[in-house]
């Protein structure tokens, strides 16, 4: 699945109108959350805002709901897609993922829903022939609530020419340096928390120095199925505690990735890391195929039993 660039003639336009804000989108939804999958994507700058939308919109998503500036522009291929809704939403100003993610829960009970930021894009098992409708009703199916993800850093390889650390057409990751640890429960005198792991590894674990403790994580819940009273939580958990297993008690099921530049776009833009850092390869770095292929002989997503 080959993250698609742009439609051929597009240009960029700007926002005229403004959009409206989450709670009054809510109050009249339309035809958003009347059929999922829903993708929610969270914009923190315009960096492969158009492309990340794309993705999503190609892989299937019925309506994706994307949270933005006003000033935050999109091409005209993308904006007048009738399955792309904008909603007012500035995360640098102090607006919540959280409580955006918590409401459109609310407000659609029943939906799968999918979330991420932009400079991420999905991958799931067979994503080149398959919709992720298909994948998630075979995780219904086999009575499956919520799908872990792992968020796979990339970055360019040359720094040099790209000084934000994003280049879809140069993009590497690390093969390896991934790992687990039980997840203790502080409810239950930090025993593990069954079928819970905390997962680590690709940038945040190579420059932990730089990163928050809370933050080194790479295990997110975006995959799931919204329900009444369902509440997720800032580290991207959820309040009921089977929505973060990584799988049922009897086999292995799907987990999926998201390939994402944020990582690495952060760690040089931040004043404190960028001068550290001159190239984020290492002797374990590779291009990245953009193929589901190659993160499934990675080890980094599994089938489980759909095939």
């Amino acid at each position: 699945m080959r993250v698609r660039l742009a439609d051929s003639g597009t240009k960029r336009t700007e926002q005229s109108m403004p959009s409206p804000r989450l709670k009054d989108f809510l109050a009249n939804p339309g035809k958003a959350l009347a059929k999922g999958p829903v993708a929610m994507v969270f914009a923190e700058d315009q960096i492969e805002l158009d492309s990340t939308l794309r993705h999503h919109l190609d892989s299937g998503f019925k309506s994706i709901l994307v949270f933005l500036p006003d000033g935050f522009d999109l091409a005209p291929d993308v904006s007048m897609s009738e399955n792309v809704y904008r909603i007012q939403h500035d995360l640098a100003g102090g607006d919540s993922l959280t409580e955006a993610v918590n409401a459109v829960i609310a407000a659609a009970p029943g939906l799968w829903m999918y979330y991420c930021y932009n400079g991420e894009y999905l991958f799931y098992p067979f994503c080149e022939t398959r919709s992720v409708g298909e994948m998630l009703a075979f995780h219904s199916e086999e009575r499956r609530d919520g799908m872990l993800c792992y968020v796979i850093d990339l970055y360019a390889s040359d720094l040099d020419a790209h000084t934000n650390a994003v280049s879809l057409e140069q993009a590497h990751m690390d093969k390896s340096g991934y790992y687990a640890l039980a997840r203790p429960d502080p409810g239950n005198h930090n025993h593990p928390k069954e079928r819970q792991l905390d997962f680590f590894g690709g940038l945040r674990w190579r420059y932990e120095e730089h990163i928050p403790a809370k933050r080194r994580k790479i295990d997110r819940i975006a995959l799931f199925k919204a329900k009444p009273e369902l509440h997720l939580r800032e580290d991207h958990t959820f309040s009921d505690e089977e929505y973060n297993t990584y799988a049922c008690p009897w086999h292995h099921n799907l987990t999926s990735a998201i390939v994402s530049f944020r990582t690495a776009k952060a760690l040089k833009r931040n004043p404190g890391s960028t001068f550290d850092i001159h190239t984020f390869k290492w002797h374990n770095s590779i291009p990245f195929e953009w193929h589901s292929r190659q993160l499934l002989d990675l080890g980094l997503m599994e089938p489980g039993q759909w095939f």
